[in-house]
């Protein structure tokens, strides 16, 4: 007997459908992340360097931090962002990670 539940409440999936709908929502999070990516690190730290330049934090010109740290701080940032959202669209599936022996150590 399976313990998989997915999301219809059942131990069996629905039929292939809720593998499209489970790689659709993978591949949608996937695009917004690389846009914010892609935002951060290409234009604010290549093509609006200098208009962020003349604003200046703690005596560094913005463009320049984020074509050193923000684009760093924000692709890690992005990682946590989408390990977490995984695991939320893991769990509505049913195909969740879990632990072996639940409820303590087996031995």
């Amino acid at each position: 007997m399976s313990d998989v539940t997915y999301e219809n409440g059942g131990g069996a999936p629905p039929g292939e459908d809720w593998r499209r709908r489970y790689w659709k929502k993978n591949v949608r999070l996937l695009v917004v992340l690389l846009a914010i990516w892609a935002t951060v690190s290409l234009g604010f730290g290549v093509l609006l360097v200098e208009p962020l330049n003349n604003i200046v934090i703690l005596g560094f010109p913005l463009g320049l931090w984020f074509a050193q740290q923000g684009a760093i701080y924000t692709f890690v940032l992005l990682i946590l962002v989408y390990a977490l959202w995984m695991d939320r669209i893991d769990k509505e599936f049913g195909v969740d990670e879990r632990p072996a022996a639940e409820g303590g150590d087996s031995r």
